[in-house]
């Protein structure tokens, strides 16, 4: 199977992460079925967060007894080192260990340094050294805190938003990394559900110049699972056929789009504006009777609501003007219904 070393950690990870944000919607017993089965399956990295609810909790239940024989990374949001520090005793006892491989944090508006005023960094190191954590990194979605934390030479794993549809400042992270000898781990490879093929996914994530990109693709059904399983037995490539629908993605998925990160939520106005920001999309790429519910004409019909008060705008990592992609996405929306 492929296998990807994370950088100057050094660890060796299957090219099929997993991600762990999708299983705090499932029940603890199915969550542990699907993590073990990856696990004797052969993934071996699993990437969790303090803010997925009971996540951390369920890779504890499943792990509990070959835990030397993953890697787990959590992040932490914290804005202070004393609250990063209450964060990393929480997750070690959820996860039941004592120790963290990669410590990550979570998409902080800026990079954080020794001495920035927040003890954040500091606090890192501290638990770095009492041995609670092994690596520190980072999670982004700005492209200028992205190149500051890769530059820095603080941080020895980068988590980013990557897929076939990534703009070219986005491969310029990766390959800012690759020359760092920085581990590259790449989320939203599905692009938040606007990707419906995933060998395509694979198969980009598989090529030469992304050998050093360790994808973790978000899993909450044993179907979803079984897919990425059956490409460690036979990896897709890209084919005539799956280079032709990946061109045609990107035909359609270039410009402005909302990824459904979620980072502009909550909206004071009650949209569900991860969602409805890009319904257009949704609605040409999945079956359109599971947008055009009537729990789904109400959501769409509160962006009449909106407030204009532009904070889902200043929280947006892409820069995009929401406010005016939520007005369009409503107005073809009601030519559906």
């Amino acid at each position: 199977m492929d296998k990807v070393t994370l950088g100057k950690t050094g660890f060796e990870v299957n090219k099929n992460g997993f991600g762990a944000l999708p299983i705090q919607r499932v029940s603890k017993k199915e969550a542990v079925y699907l993590l073990q089965k990856a696990f004797y399956n052969g993934i071996n990295y699993f990437d969790t967060a303090r803010a997925y609810s009971d996540s951390e909790e369920k890779l504890g239940a499943a792990f509990k007894y070959t835990r030397d024989r993953i890697i787990i990374s959590t992040k932490s949001a914290a804005q202070t080192g004393e609250d990063m520090e209450k964060d990393l005793e929480e997750s070690l006892r959820n996860l039941q260990t004592d120790y963290i491989d990669i410590y990550q944090f979570h998409n902080p508006a800026f990079c954080p340094r020794p001495g920035d005023g927040t003890g954040l960094y500091e606090a890192a190191l501290r638990a770095k050294e009492a041995g609670k954590i092994r690596h520190i990194g980072i999670t982004n979605h700005r492209i200028a805190v992205a190149k500051e934390a890769v530059e820095s030479g603080l941080y020895e794993t980068m988590q980013f938003p990557f897929s076939y549809l990534a703009a070219e400042q986005d491969v310029e992270i990766v390959e800012m990394c690759r020359r760092e000898n920085m581990g590259f781990i790449a989320m939203k490879g599905l692009a938040g559900g606007l990707i419906n093929d995933s060998a395509c996914a694979y198969a980009y994530m598989n090529q030469p110049q992304f050998s050093h990109v360790a994808p973790i693709w978000g899993i909450q059904r044993e179907s979803e699972l079984d897919e990425f399983l059956s490409y460690q037995v036979c990896p897709p490539t890209l084919s005539g056929e799956l280079q032709d629908k990946i061109d045609k993605d990107k035909k359609e998925l270039t410009g402005d789009f909302c990824r459904g990160c979620g980072y502009c939520m909550p909206c004071p106005a009650g949209i569900e504006i991860n969602n409805c920001a890009r319904m257009s999309l949704m609605l040409r790429r999945a079956p359109s009777e599971a947008w055009l519910t009537e729990e789904w004409q109400a959501k769409m019909k509160k962006i009449e609501d909106c407030l204009h008060c532009g904070k889902c705008m200043n929280k947006c990592p892409y820069g995009l003007n929401t406010p005016d992609l939520l007005a369009k996405n409503y107005e073809d929306y009601k030519t559906f219904i």
